[in-house]
């Protein structure tokens, strides 16, 4: 039998407090050498595209996939398939969309909790959708955040956004009619946007901030402008071949041999101290985040045995 879950069972089963230490715990594994993670590929179509990410945990005896067709003007519909490495049967069928933005969320909050300073207090949103909830929830629940200012190119989404999360979190959540406004004097900026053109400028930092970029995932899209780029003294990324395939931010200034793909830090390098997150309180860190499969597995795994525990979801009659 395959256990089904939708997606307000994952809203459901999935706090963003354990989703951040799974998150953690998948990009350890990895950079330890004890989790496999293959980076994304695409087959393209006139009706659309079908996107794929494998990876593999076999200390949680488990190996999946996340499977999204994304077809223009529909959206798309996220799946995560996992398998148990023992019997080799099918054992979970999770609706992605809920696990998606909390774990790209939560991979936001993990660089911030190692890259950001210790007393960040105050965070700039750029963008107010649904990815930018998972952004905001996690970075306050790495930080003590008193403040958070949000800004988007739809006015009023933002205010939406801000009305919805405020007494969820208990931060003070203003909305900012001008990007350059919520940016200056904020310690964590989050930018989660499907920017084609920078809605960051460098020119806007300040010594000490820390950025977390969630929205490129694209050669064709750019948040941040090459200025930006160039001031941050920290740079990482999810996975080097992910971010060779899907980071436009950074694309300009590897195209001028300013960056080497190769030399960038990945967060997992960070996370067990092989590469220092900051190395004093005036750096300018960027985190860029494209996603990975193995966060999926690591944050689907928790999911299915809560599920289990509980007896949420649906059994399918397939794979016996």
């Amino acid at each position: 039998m395959i256990r089904y879950l939708k997606e307000k069972d994952v809203e459901q089963l999935l706090p963003m407090t354990a989703a951040v230490e799974l998150v953690e715990q998948s990009l350890r594994a990895r950079a330890e050498g004890r989790a496999v993670d293959v980076p994304r590929t695409r087959a393209r179509v006139p009706a659309g595209t079908l996107h794929m990410m494998e990876a593999a945990a076999p200390e949680l005896n488990i190996i999946g996939y996340k499977a999204y067709f994304a077809k223009p003007g529909k959206g798309a519909r996220y799946y995560v398939h996992l398998f148990d490495t023992e019997s080799g049967k099918p054992t979970a069928i999770i609706e992605g969309s809920v696990l998606g933005m909390v774990r790209t969320g939560a991979a936001s909050g993990v660089a911030t909790r190692h890259m950001a300073r210790e007393d960040a207090a105050i965070v700039a949103s750029l963008g107010a959708g649904k990815q930018a909830i998972g952004q905001l929830e996690a970075v306050c629940a790495v930080r003590k955040i008193s403040e958070a200012r949000v800004w988007s190119r739809n006015p009023e989404r933002a205010r939406k956004f801000c009305a919805a999360l405020e007494t969820k979190l208990g931060v003070k959540i203003i909305v900012i009619e001008n990007a350059e406004d919520a940016v200056r004097g904020a310690d964590i900026i989050n930018v989660i946007t499907k920017a084609s053109t920078p809605v960051l400028l460098g020119a806007w930092l300040s010594p000490g901030q820390h950025i977390n970029a969630a929205g490129s995932n694209s050669l064709a899209r750019r948040e941040l402008d090459e200025t930006a780029v160039r001031r941050s003294t920290r740079i990482a990324v999810d996975s080097r071949n992910t971010a060779r395939n899907e980071c436009g931010d950074l694309l300009p200034l590897t195209e001028t041999g300013l960056i080497d793909w190769d030399s960038l830090a990945e967060l997992g390098e960070i996370i067990v101290g092989r590469v220092p997150g900051r190395r004093s309180k005036d750096d300018i860190t960027l985190y860029e985040s494209h996603g990975m499969a193995i966060q999926d597995l690591y944050t689907g795994k928790f999911v299915l045995d809560a599920a289990l525990k509980q007896n949420i979801g649906i059994d399918l009659p397939v794979g016996d």
